[in-house]
């Protein structure tokens, strides 16, 4: 299986798929890595957990002192740190994921239906892994099953009499 993105020249004739398609493997490889890492260098920019311990650490033995809206922007951007730092391993790990299907030529097949993922869609998202129909069905299946596990674990709402 694989991705082969070559078509028939206009006006017949026959061609060899195989170098145009090396060709494009090779361009998404060079990709990936690529994304993956830029991905990588913006999570050792951000610093991990470092970078607000540090921050706080700052603050010292003044943080009774400090202005409680000074410990609060910190607290909100050592969320908003510790969120998109998240965000960005997992668009790590599927990118890592990506490239291991390449290598095993499993990449632009869905892995939902088995058929080939359209190469608009791979160019825009080159770490996807369904294709838009299948992709949709999932999206849909979720919203559906959302609500009815709402109430496991002791999460329901009691009516008040």
């Amino acid at each position: 299986m694989g991705l082969a993105f070559s078509e028939a020249k206009p006006g017949g004739g026959s061609h060899r798929a195989t170098p145009k398609r090396e060709t494009n493997m090779e361009d998404i490889k060079s990709k990936l890595e690529a994304e993956l890492t830029r991905i990588a260098e913006r999570i050792r920019h951000m610093g991990g957990a470092t970078t607000s311990v540090n921050t706080m650490n700052a603050l010292g033995d003044t943080s009774q002192l400090a202005d409680e809206v000074d410990v609060i922007q910190i607290n909100e951007d050592r969320e908003m740190n510790f969120a998109t730092r998240s965000l960005l391993v997992e668009r790590a790990n599927r990118l890592a994921e990506a490239l291991e299907r390449l290598r095993g030529g499993e990449y632009g097949v869905c892995q939902e239906c088995e058929e080939a993922i359209a190469p608009a869609r791979l160019v825009a998202m080159p770490e996807v892994m369904t294709c838009v129909r299948c992709q949709d069905r999932l999206e849909r299946t979720s919203r559906y099953l959302a609500p009815v596990g709402a109430g496991f674990g002791g999460d329901e709402l009691e009516d008040e009499d």
